[in-house]
């Protein structure tokens, strides 16, 4: 039976750490697109704040969930890190019908990966 709260505290914080990623990534990319609006940015500029938003949430979320777990916090930075990259994918998929190149995927991959867990490791 404690071990089946265990798991239940754990799944929740992995919801609030990865909740509290994609409020972050709502956020900031409210933010480029006044940017992009306000001071006509070139595409350069965009793709580098989007890679920028993709590293700062999945640290966000990995720090939360490392700071809850307190053990082996950099693997679940890392997870947070995949779950995250996994719903950039599901949306890619249901807004375009179509999924991130290769080579972009990987980018991203390791984007999400690495933010995530930075995040566990630094909490």
């Amino acid at each position: 039976m404690e071990r089946k709260r265990e798991s239940e505290i754990r799944a929740g914080w992995m919801i609030k750490s990865l909740l509290a990623a994609y409020v972050t990534s709502c956020a900031m990319l409210l933010g480029i697109s006044f940017l992009l609006y306000k001071f006509d940015l070139s595409e350069q500029a965009v793709e580098i704040g989007i890679v920028i938003t993709y590293i700062l949430s999945a640290f966000i979320g990995g720090f939360l969930a490392g700071k809850q777990m307190k053990v082996r916090r950099f693997l679940w930075g890392a997870m947070i890190g995949v779950l995250y990259f996994v719903f950039l994918v599901l949306i890619s998929i249901g807004v375009y019908r179509s999924s991130f190149a290769g080579t972009e995927m990987a980018i991203a991959f390791g984007v999400c990966l690495a933010g995530g867990t930075a995040g566990g490791m630094l909490s």
